[in-house]
């Protein structure tokens, strides 16, 4: 697997989200995620992404019984700020100092490590100045419990003001073929400003530029795009014909769907890296194989053609609420 420097962290091209393996996308099976991750290492999909509200505070969890052993191969990835209770309802954003130094032991405990590698900031609060939390985030440095610090979902001033108190390694915030508001907002040059390095969560349109989606009801009933505002009505049917048309140049380069959304993601720069989310390991595979593929000028100018900026239909969140994953 390609490496790519983010800041100053070297991780693989390609990461892997482990959301999915514990909420929000229907069944879990822990063996068979667990099994994901192995194979993963196994790949060089070294970068693993988690999040204590993920379950909540399962999927930490299970991130850290997989990797048990095998500590040193890994780039560890962690957040904290979007606060649920145990009984999964939400709390809200909290960026407090307090918070953040009582969430990173936390953290640690589940995960079963003396460090996390790269700990974000998951959502922006907006009720406690960002230079307080990141003041915290490098105490947490200091103290050894951290090694980096990142943050997720963004402005481009709250990026620079950030990295203005402690260095910002890595900003991770939605980015694909039917996502490519950083590439209008400001984000990934204030990104690149800064000198960190961009992490694209969703780089499949959770899974929605796979092409395996023709209907809702290809999702189980508990799977929350369902309630997606893209996944529904003329939304919907209006989204694939995008995707078909992605499908189609997909076919004609003899790759999947997905590898070819993959590509492209990758292709946007030197500093980003995409971290898509599965819980098996046959998509992990599939996805791991699109860090080969190289796009020509004259592919990413299908690309934009067939995916351009501002085609998608409907919000990346029922209510675009700070509050999401």
């Amino acid at each position: 697997m390609q490496q790519r420097k983010i800041g100053a962290l070297t991780v693989p091209a390609l990461g892997l989200g482990c959301m999915g393996m514990s909420e929000f996308y229907g069944t879990a099976d822990e063996a068979e995620a667990v099994a994901t991750i192995h194979r993963a290492l196994d790949l060089g999909v070294t970068l693993l992404d988690t999040a204590d509200m993920y379950g909540p505070f399962t999927n930490e969890q299970l991130v850290g019984r997989a990797i048990k052993g095998r500590r040193n191969e890994v780039v560890l990835a962690t957040k904290f700020g979007s606060e649920r209770n145990p009984d999964g309802s939400r709390v809200g954003i909290n960026g407090r100092p307090e918070y953040v130094r009582a969430a990173a032991d936390a953290s640690l405990q589940r995960l079963g490590v003396d460090v996390i590698d790269l700990y974000y900031q998951h959502r922006v609060d907006r009720n406690t100045p960002i230079e307080e939390t990141w003041g915290a985030l490098a105490g947490l440095v200091e103290a050894g419990k951290v090694r980096h610090v990142g943050i997720s979902e963004a402005a481009p001033d709250t990026i620079r003001k950030a990295n203005s108190v402690h260095p910002v390694t890595a900003v991770q915030t939605e980015l694909s073929l039917w996502t490519r508001d950083p590439e209008e907002n400001g984000v990934l040059d204030a990104v690149r400003e800064v000198g960190a390095g961009f992490v694209a969560y969703s780089p499949i349109g959770r899974g929605f530029l796979s092409g395996q989606i023709r209907s809702i009801d290809d999702l189980e009933p508990d799977d929350f795009r369902r309630h997606n505002p893209r996944f529904q009505g003329e939304n919907f049917t209006r989204n694939l014909e995008l995707v078909d048309r992605v499908r189609e140049i997909a076919d004609e380069k003899g790759v999947t769907a997905s590898q070819l959304a993959l590509a492209w993601v990758l292709a946007q720069g030197d500093d980003v890296v995409a971290i898509p989310g599965t819980k098996r390991v046959s998509y992990l595979e599939e996805n791991a194989a699109a860090a080969d593929i190289t796009l020509s000028d004259v592919d990413l100018k299908r690309l934009d053609e067939a995916a351009p900026v501002g085609a998608t239909a409907g919000d990346r969140y029922p209510d675009m609420s700070p509050v999401n994953l």
